[in-house]
C-alpha cells in the first residue's frame, strides 16, 4: 500500500468515520483511498471554513474527532477562523493538510508556504510527516492528541510524495488515553470554601454543562447554597425542561459585573475567570468583584463529572437536585415578527433533544431566554467569537446526530461568511432548519459603536454597518443551492413555517425579516 492508504487504514482503526473535505492536487492520493472504502464518509465542503466549522459541530456532539482534508497553507488558513472557535470550545479535530512533495519545496512554487507556522496559531499538536511510514503512524498519534482532555486540535501535514510512496504495514494502534480523572489536591479546600458561609457561585463551562454533570452540580448547590452559573459562550449546554437550571453570565461587561457583584467567591469548573469580551474605555477587564476569590476545581484536561461526584460525596449532598427547569407553556405569538416572538415559537415547537446552533448575535439573547423552558435540547454557541461559525456548526452537528432535529439561529451578516454550508446541507440531506434572522445590518456593531465611545457616527460611518444596499435575498440564495426556503414577515407566518419545518426531514431555511 502507499502512504495515503496506510494513513487511512490507521485513521479508521482509530475510530475516524467522517472527513470534511476541501482537497486539492496534493491530497489526491488520500481522496482516492477514501473513495475505495466504506469506512469513512467524505463530505465535500466548498470552502475550508465550512469544513473546519463542521468538524467543530461534529466534535461537540460526537465527542470524538472528524478529519478535515485541507489543501496546503492557503487552504488551512481559509479554515483558521473556525479552528479558532473550535480550540476555544476544546473540541477534538484532526486536520490533514497536504503539502508539496519534499523535493519540490525548494523551488518556491506559488502555493509554497510555512504550513507549520500557520498551524501553530490554532493547533495543540502539529507534525510534518518524515516518510510514507511516518505519515501512517502519525495518523494514530494525531487522533490520540485530539482526544486528550475534553478535546484538542491536531494537525498532520502530509507532503505529497509521502502519500504516493510505498508504506509498510503499520503497527496496531495504541489505546487512546482516557480523560484524566485524578482528583485535584485542592478538593478539600474547595469543600471548606463552599461551606464557609460566604455567597458563592460555581461557574460551569466545557463538559461540566452536560446533563449528567449538571445533575451533580445541582446536588452541590443544594448542599451548600452556591449558585450555578454558566459561562457566556458555552460549547454545548444541555438545558430545557427537566434539566438542572444554570444562569448564563451576560455578554455586556457592565451587565456581567452587575450580575456577579453579589458573590464573594467563585469555583471554576471547566471555566475561566469571567472577562469582558472586549476592552472598553474606563471599564475593567475582569467581571468579578475586586478582591473576591476564584478557585479552580477542574480544567478541560480533567474529567469534570468525576471531580464533581467526588465533591458531592465529600459534602454529603442529597442524591437528587431540587432546582429543575419546569416546562412552561406559552401562547403562540402573533403580530410583528421579533426575536422574542421567534423565541416563543421555538419554545412551543422544538422537539425533544433538538440541537440549536446560536449565531443569532443581537437576537440570540431574547431567543435564549424564551427557550429556557422548552423541551430538553442542546445549545451550541460561538465560543471564540469568530463569526461565520453557525451554518457549518449546525451541518457538523447534524452529521454527528442524524436522528435529532438541528436548528441554526443565524444572523444575516455572519451567514455570508460561510454561505457555502447550505450547498453541503442540501447535498448531504442533513436535517437542519436555518432560521435566518435578517435585520439587514451588522446590528451588534451599531451597539458596540456607542459602547466604545468612538463618537457620533455619520452617514458614511453607518454605511459600513448596513447590509440593505443591496438587500440580500436569502430565500433565493438557499433555493439556488437546493435548500427549500420561504419568507416570514409576521410572527404568525413564522410560527406556521417553523411548525412545518419541525415535521419534515431535510434542510430548509426560513428567512425571518425582523
Amino acid at each position: 500500500m502507499n502512504g495515503a492508504q496506510a494513513l487511512l487504514k490507521v485513521l479508521v482503526e482509530s475510530g475516524i468515520e467522517i472527513c470534511f473535505a476541501n482537497p486539492g492536487t496534493s491530497e489526491m492520493h488520500l481522496v482516492l483511498a477514501i473513495g475505495k472504502t466504506d469506512a469513512v464518509r467524505p463530505i465535500l465542503c466548498l470552502f475550508e471554513g465550512v469544513a473546519t466549522g463542521a468538524a467543530d459541530g461534529y466534535g461537540r456532539m460526537a465527542d470524538k474527532p472528524a478529519i478535515t482534508l485541507l489543501h496546503m497553507g492557503p487552504g488551512f488558513s481559509n479554515g483558521m477562523a473556525n479552528l479558532h472557535n473550535a480550540k476555544k470550545a476544546h473540541v477534538p479535530i484532526v486536520n490533514i493538510v497536504g503539502d508539496h512533495a519534499t523535493y519540490h519545496l525548494k523551488y518556491n512554487s506559488p502555493l509554497t508556504s510555512d504550513i507549520p507556522a500557520h498551524a501553530n496559531i490554532c493547533s495543540n499538536w502539529i507534525h510534518v510527516s518524515k516518510s510514507a511510514d511516518d505519515l501512517a503512524a502519525s495518523g494514530a498519534r494525531a487522533v490520540q492528541a485530539a482526544m486528550k482532555g475534553s478535546g484538542k486540535i491536531a494537525t498532520l501535514i502530509a507532503p505529497a510524495n509521502h502519500a504516493w510512496e510505498e508504506a509498510s504495514e503499520v503497527a496496531p494502534l495504541q489505546s487512546i488515553a482516557p480523560i484524566e480523572t485524578v482528583l485535584p489536591a485542592s478538593i478539600e479546600e474547595i469543600v471548606k470554601t463552599l461551606t464557609n458561609g460566604k455567597p458563592s457561585a460555581l461557574i460551569l463551562g466545557g463538559r461540566a454543562l452536560r446533563e449528567e454533570a449538571l445533575e451533580v452540580a445541582g446536588r452541590i448547590a443544594d448542599a451548600t447554597g452556591a449558585k450555578l452559573l454558566c459561562e457566556t459562550f458555552p460549547a454545548r449546554l444541555q438545558r430545557g425542561a427537566g434539566r438542572v437550571r444554570v444562569s448564563r453570565i451576560p455578554y455586556f461587561a457592565e451587565n456581567g459585573m452587575e450580575f456577579l457583584k453579589t458573590y464573594d467567591q467563585f469555583i471554576l469548573v471547566d471555566a475561566q475567570v469571567p472577562v469582558a469580551f472586549f476592552a472598553y474605555p474606563g471599564k475593567p477587564s475582569l467581571l468579578i468583584p475586586e478582591g473576591c476569590e476564584a478557585k479552580t476545581l477542574t480544567t478541560n484536561d480533567t474529567c469534570a463529572l468525576t471531580v464533581l461526584r467526588s465533591l458531592a460525596e465529600k459534602l454529603n449532598a442529597a442524591p437528587d437536585p431540587r432546582d429543575r427547569q419546569a416546562r412552561i407553556e406559552v401562547p403562540p405569538p402573533t403580530g410583528a415578527l421579533t426575536a422574542h416572538a421567534i423565541g416563543k415559537s421555538l419554545n412551543i415547537l422544538l422537539p425533544e433533544q433538538a440541537i440549536l446552533s446560536d449565531e443569532g448575535i443581537t437576537c440570540g439573547l431574547d431567543i435564549y431566554n424564551c427557550t429556557e423552558s422548552a423541551a430538553a435540547h442542546d445549545w451550541l454557541t460561538i465560543t471564540g467569537g469568530a463569526i461565520g461559525q453557525g451554518l457549518p456548526l449546525s451541518l457538523g452537528a447534524a452529521v454527528a446526530c442524524p436522528h435529532r432535529k438541528v436548528v441554526a439561529l443565524q444572523a444575516d451578516g455572519s451567514a455570508m461568511y460561510t454561505v457555502q454550508a447550505l450547498w453541503t446541507m442540501s447535498r448531504e440531506k442533513t436535517d437542519v432548519t436555518v432560521v435566518l434572522l435578517n435585520n439587514r445590518s451588522y446590528a451588534i456593531l451599531n451597539i458596540e459603536m456607542a459602547r466604545v465611545g468612538a463618537g457620533e457616527p455619520n452617514e458614511k460611518t453607518l454605511s459600513m454597518l448596513n447590509l440593505s444596499s443591496p438587500s440580500i435575498d436569502w430565500v433565493q440564495i438557499a433555493q439556488g443551492m437546493g435548500v427549500r426556503a420561504s419568507y416570514a414577515h409576521t410572527a404568525d407566518e413564522f410560527h406556521l413555517l417553523f411548525a412545518e419545518a419541525m415535521k419534515r426531514k431535510g434542510p430548509c431555511l426560513i428567512e425571518a425579516v425582523i
